[in-house]
């Protein structure tokens, strides 16, 4: 009879089977009307962002950085990119982590649902935005981002101290945030930074917020790629790059390198980050001028 775990590991692997059907299927219908293809860079994006991902320094943040510094993808559609092309490595990471690391069963269960409901209601939100809203959620998003990256290069993570699971009233208090969690990774904000410093906050064992947090992205994944996929709201050639490039890196991350000094790298992903979010806040200020200027224009 299966354990709880392995019952966990059949259910991650139907998510993976729905996101496949319903992604496979959105591919075979565009190859009626479009060439469905990615490229040697896209495909490095994903290798890169994901194989860091996998060591905890979280891919969402990069891989805008990468899109918005080239201009490789519309910033209306890359929330949804981000979504779909980093679910399968994030799969991957699941099977990894849950697996090597312990961590109270219904603790993680209850929190990866709690973060499924946060990213269906998100992604229904996010999938209907304009561009210019899109720069602006996403802006802001990356500044959050960036300030939780800079409070984990500061502080540390701490090792080998507190529980592997959550009760009462703490547990309520980690569902609401996963929950949140959940909701805002949909729109680009990664879900790894801010769920290792709530897990430590919580009084966890920090290294218990890896199947946690991948855990968590690994599940709300398949369900709000589900809803960009369905809206048309993400860019086909950039996400295929993230997962045929992500896959092999989050096994070479996970299964032999396993562990590595970032600080240095960290610090430069923080800059980058600002910078980027700068400039999507910029696009979305320019954008609004000119749609403001151009009725002027016209009269």
């Amino acid at each position: 009879m299966l354990s709880i775990k392995g019952w966990l590991f059949v259910a991650l692997g139907a998510f993976a089977v729905f996101y496949l059907a319903i992604w496979l299927s959105d591919i075979l219908r565009r190859r009626r009307a479009e060439t469905v293809s990615t490229s040697v860079y896209h495909g490095a994006i994903g290798f890169i962002t994901n194989f860091f991902d996998a060591l905890g320094i979280g891919s969402f943040a990069t891989t805008t950085s990468f899109y918005k510094f080239w201009k490789l993808v519309d910033d209306r559609v890359i929330p949804g990119t981000l979504n779909v092309g980093h679910t399968l490595p994030s799969i991957a990471q699941a099977f990894i982590f849950i697996l090597v690391i312990d961590v109270d069963m219904k603790t993680l269960i209850m929190l990866i649902a709690a973060s499924i409901a946060g990213a269906w209601l998100g992604a229904g939100v996010v999938a209907k935005w304009s561009r210019r809203k899109v720069q602006v959620g996403m802006g802001a998003a990356l500044i959050v981002a960036a300030g939780f990256m800079l409070f984990r290069l500061l502080k540390g993570d701490p090792e080998g101290v507190g529980t592997l699971n959550l009760e009462r009233t703490w547990l309520w208090i980690g569902l609401a945030g996963n929950f949140v969690l959940g909701a805002l990774m949909t729109l680009g904000i990664g879900l790894y930074a801010p769920c290792m410093i709530m897990i430590a906050l919580l009084g966890m064992n920090p290294k218990a917020a890896f199947p946690i947090m991948m855990g968590s992205c690994a599940f709300l994944m398949p369900v709000s790629s589900a809803r960009f996929v369905g809206k048309g709201s993400y860019d086909l050639k950039a996400a295929l790059g993230l997962a045929i490039g992500g896959i092999p890196a989050v096994l070479i991350a996970g299964l032999i390198v396993k562990e590595m000094p970032l600080y240095y790298v960290k610090g430069l992903v923080i800059v980058v980050v600002i910078y980027i979010a700068t400039m999507m806040l910029r696009s979305a200020i320019i954008e609004r001028r000119q749609a403001i200027e151009q009725p002027a224009a016209a009269d």
